[in-house]
């Protein structure tokens, strides 16, 4: 599916699009930023979104979410978090230009460019 999904990134976006990596390959993210929002008050599991930066790239925002399956989120009018947390993560590191290295030959992997 990752070959696939490589192999037509660019040529699935209008042209304006293109050229600019608005697409990853993958996004990594430290544990510590799902430990994070796992450690949020009532959490029982992360959901993942697909956001758009500043720079017209898309990006992945992870939300923690409760057991009726409602996000955990800051206050959308102050934007303080409530008791308990509230914390979104968002500064994933993009592939590319930061992308794992291919797997060892005879080794398949989803990594790679």
């Amino acid at each position: 599916m990752t070959t696939v999904f490589r192999a037509n990134r660019e040529s699935m976006l209008v042209t304006a699009m293109q050229g600019n990596d608005t697409l990853f390959i993958s996004e990594t993210f430290d544990r510590d930023a799902f430990d994070t929002l796992l450690a949020e008050t009532g959490a029982s599991g992360l959901r993942f979104y697909l956001g758009m930066n500043t720079n017209m790239q898309v990006c992945i925002v992870a939300v923690a979410i409760d057991e009726n399956g409602d996000d955990i989120l800051p206050d959308p009018v102050t934007l303080a978090e409530p008791l308990g947390g509230a914390k979104i993560a968002e500064l994933g590191v993009h592939c590319p230009p930061l992308c794992p290295p291919p797997p060892p030959v005879g080794r398949a992997g989803l990594g790679g460019t």
